[in-house]
C-alpha cells in the first residue's frame, strides 16, 4: 500500500499499472497536475485468506490552493506468483 501511495505521489503510472490486478487494471491513469498528496495513514490491515488481504487507509491531499481533503478506502489485494496486486476498494465516508 505504501509503495502504491508513493507511486501516486510521484505520478508513476507504469508502477501503478503493474501492481493493479489484471482483471481490474485501467488502460491508463489520469493524474491531476494540481493535486498534491499530503500524507498516508494506514488504519488497519488484515489477511482475509491465504493469498488475500485488505488494507484500510486514509490519504490526505489538496487540489490547487483549496482545502485539504481525504480519501478513506478499504482496499483489497490478492497475491499471485508471490506478488501482491491491488484488486479494488470501497470508499469510506
Amino acid at each position: 500500500m505504501r509503495s502504491r501511495y508513493s507511486a501516486f505521489v510521484m505520478r508513476n503510472e507504469p508502477y501503478l499499472l503493474a501492481t493493479w490486478h489484471g482483471t481490474q487494471r485501467p488502460k491508463s491513469i489520469e493524474f491531476d497536475p494540481n493535486q498534491k498528496w499530503l500524507g498516508l495513514k494506514i488504519v488497519d490491515s488484515r489477511g482475509t485468506g491465504a493469498d488475500t488481504a485488505e488494507v484500510e487507509f486514509i490519504a490526505r491531499f489538496r487540489i490547487g490552493g483549496g482545502s485539504a481533503a481525504r480519501l478513506h478506502e478499504r482496499s483489497r489485494f490478492v497475491r499471485e506468483g508471490g506478488r501482491w496486486f491491488y484488486v479494488d476498494g470501497d470508499i469510506r465516508g
